[in-house]
């Protein structure tokens, strides 16, 4: 294993149970799709690794349980979180709904420095489904997010992976547009520690991110690094990976 530093990016995903986070997550890192369902418990984590001027650079995708008796684990899993990525269901309106309760939790969990400047994303998952099933319009969810600022939104399939690519390195670009909107340094700087599930993976399996501005943010990370070697704040990355399995898809 290397001994060379990670520069880390924490995104947190919330949103109902069943809505999809967990496929979003794994076809965006493992290009990778199960019709079966198995809710999160507690919460896990994936990793998205890109390589930039020979330093590796690391977007910490953070699934938490959807469920409500699991909530009151904000804190620990919330804190240092860089974006914050809000999935609902296009087919079911009452998981739209609950998108401010969501955003809501998690600004009273992380507590940002600046909450209105904080970056949020908006996914609408599930559109592989037939459309006269659909219960929230593009136009809605769309006026949903202009009201809270400009959030940005992407529809999305993780089943037949459309949008979803476009939808992360959308987050990445709010993370830039928005740098030290949240409580605490920008990037943390840490030592690889591979204990998440995609470390587990064979490295050739893991897409790389190319884009411009990937570079950019960790370039600037990279260039803080002398004065943020390290960051007390960040929780220990503690994998809690049980699952229950219920019929269903979550895709």
């Amino acid at each position: 294993m290397s001994s060379r530093k990670k520069i880390l990016l924490k995104v947190i995903i919330l949103g109902d149970s069943g809505v999809g986070k967990t496929s979003l997550m794994n076809q965006y890192v493992n290009k990778k799709f199960s019709a079966s369902y198995k809710a999160t418990i507690g919460a896990d984590f994936l990793t998205k690794e890109v390589l930039v001027d020979d330093r590796l650079v690391t977007m910490q995708l953070w699934d938490t349980a959807g469920q409500e008796r699991f909530q009151s684990l904000g804190v620990a899993f919330y804190r240092g979180a860089d974006c914050c990525v809000l999935v609902y269901d296009v087919n079911n309106s009452k998981s739209f709904d609950t998108l401010d309760s969501w955003r809501d939790e998690f600004l009273i969990q992380a507590s940002p420095m600046d909450p209105e400047s904080f970056p949020f994303v908006v996914l609408g998952n599930k559109v592989d489904v037939e459309e006269s099933k659909r219960m929230i319009s593009s136009k809605r969810a769309q006026a949903f997010c202009q009201a809270k600022g400009g959030i940005p939104y992407f529809e999305t399939s993780a089943k037949q992976a459309v949008n979803v690519e476009q939808a992360f390195e959308g987050t990445l670009e709010s993370l830039i547009k928005s740098p030290r909107a949240w409580s605490g340094p920008a990037i943390t700087v840490m030592s690889p520690v591979m204990t998440d599930r995609s470390a587990r993976d064979d490295m050739s399996m893991r897409p790389s991110l190319d884009a411009d501005y990937v570079t950019v943010i960790a370039r600037n990370a990279l260039a803080q690094e002398e004065s943020q070697d390290f960051n007390p704040d960040f929780p220990e990355t503690i994998p809690i990976n049980m699952n229950e399995s219920n019929e269903g898809c979550a895709c």
